[in-house]
């Protein structure tokens, strides 16, 4: 059985290698400068102490915590001539990568309940989103993150995995590690295709399902003001959604294959490490309230 794994990374061109290390690296700095931001703004700023911001802090937790997980060791996979990863690191990896994968997937259909409601029952949201229900839906959330993770990873320990060393991925991702796979898979692809259903298709539909009762509360709207702000306060929301949602659901979505793998590294770059970066600079240029936040922070310290 293998012990170590040697990361085949983005890229085999010698000459893309400083160019994606310096693009990945800005990369990270921004999502790690935006989400620590996000998440500082948010818990300073008492008029921000709403449930949509409380999703939102969390939503940056995770992205900050996704992003962690995998860029670093990417970034050593471009100046390093083989990137050595070792079972217990790889396992390891794997486990917080899907921990943080499908957790972003609930958090998104949570936030998308939050739109449904403050929207669609304007009156009543206060009510229905208390701090009781926002506490237990953040709760759920982890709580499906860490049950997913775990069947994932555990079942993928169970497998000898000894064809090669060689993982055809920049990270320890679940398909690249079942080709390695001497023992049957059956059994790991069917909770794959299983577990992405509940983890994808499940979040989508409550997605999908909150927007079309969003969009009808929006068309009932007589005013043009009031439409444009009510579709503002979800524009956000949308953007990430489709960006993470799309390139998820490429990924996994499918049976492995051989030759979708190149194809799901590209796609793997989206939600790994683009929208991880995306969602704080949506959210804070879409977003009055925190522009107007961030503007009382930076006048209050130069003032001060």
């Amino acid at each position: 059985m293998v012990t170590l794994f040697i990361l085949a990374g983005l890229s085999k061109q010698p000459a893309l290698q400083l160019p994606l290390f310096l693009l990945f690296l800005g990369i990270y700095i921004i999502t790690v400068v935006g989400n620590v931001g996000m998440i500082t703004l948010i818990w300073l700023t008492s008029h921000l102490y709403t449930p949509m911001y409380y999703f939102l802090s969390n939503l940056s937790f995770i992205d900050l915590c996704h992003s962690t997980v995998i860029t670093p060791k990417m970034l050593e996979n471009f100046v390093k001539e083989k990137n050595i990863i070792s079972y217990p690191e790889c396992m390891t990896q794997l486990y917080f990568f899907s921990f943080f994968a499908i957790s972003e997937c609930h958090m998104l259909a949570a936030m998308a309940y939050d739109r449904y409601v403050a929207i669609c029952n304007p009156l009543l949201y206060n009510v229905v989103m208390s701090h009781h229900l926002c506490f237990w839906l953040t709760v759920g959330v982890y709580t499906l993150g860490f049950i997913g993770s775990s069947v994932h990873t555990g079942f993928m320990l169970r497998l000898i995995l000894c064809k090669t060393n060689v993982i055809n991925h920049y990270f320890c991702d679940l398909f690249p590690l079942l080709e390695l796979a001497c023992s049957s898979t059956y059994i790991n692809e069917l909770l794959v295709l299983f577990l992405s259903a509940i983890n994808i298709l499940t979040p989508t539909l409550t997605i999908f399902t909150s927007y079309i009762f969003i969009i009808v509360s929006i068309l009932r709207i007589r005013s043009t003001e009031g439409r444009t702000k009510a579709f503002s306060t979800c524009s956000s929301h949308i953007s990430a959604v489709v960006v993470f949602f799309g390139s998820a659901a490429f990924m996994y979505l499918q049976p492995s294959s051989v030759s979708s793998m190149d194809q799901g590294k590209v796609s793997s770059v989206f939600y790994t490490t683009v929208v991880p970066m995306l969602n704080p600079l949506i959210y804070s240029l879409r977003n009055k309230d925190v522009k107007s936040a961030l503007k009382k922070i930076i006048n209050r310290s130069v003032h001060s």
